[in-house]
């Protein structure tokens, strides 16, 4: 039963997302929106981590299971983008290199963010 209450508050918040981004004036993903509103939920503790826990492993258990589809989608389409290969193996090289390096500039300063935090909380006498 709470497998199912947390399937329950995934959609309805999904479907909250959806009819947000139907409202809006310009096109936006209702996925985008729903993890927003997920995000914002949980900072204000209207939603819990444990109201979603079991839902969210499952989710990430199966990731791959929601990945046939766009490998179907491609396959079935490969008539029309075999031409465009060469130029999506440089966007896809070119996007990873780019999404490695920015994520370990980022790991890397936040690393020294926390070093320096560190070091002047064990200067401060106490």
């Amino acid at each position: 039963m709470k497998m199912m209450l947390q399937i329950g508050l995934v959609f309805g918040i999904c479907l909250l997302g959806q009819i947000v981004a139907a409202l809006l004036p310009i096109a936006f993903p209702g996925s985008v929106i729903s993890m927003v509103l997920l995000f914002l939920l949980l900072v204000f503790k209207v939603v819990t981590v444990d109201h979603i826990h079991q839902k969210a492993d499952f989710l990430l258990k199966n990731m791959a299971f929601f990945f046939i589809p766009a490998g179907v989608g491609i396959v079935t389409q490969f008539d029309a983008i075999k031409n465009s290969i060469p130029a999506l193996v440089v966007v896809v090289v070119l996007t990873t290199v780019l999404t490695f390096g920015s994520t370990a500039l980022v790991v890397g300063s936040i690393i020294a963010l926390q070093d320096r935090l560190e070091k002047r909380r064990k200067k401060r006498p106490s």
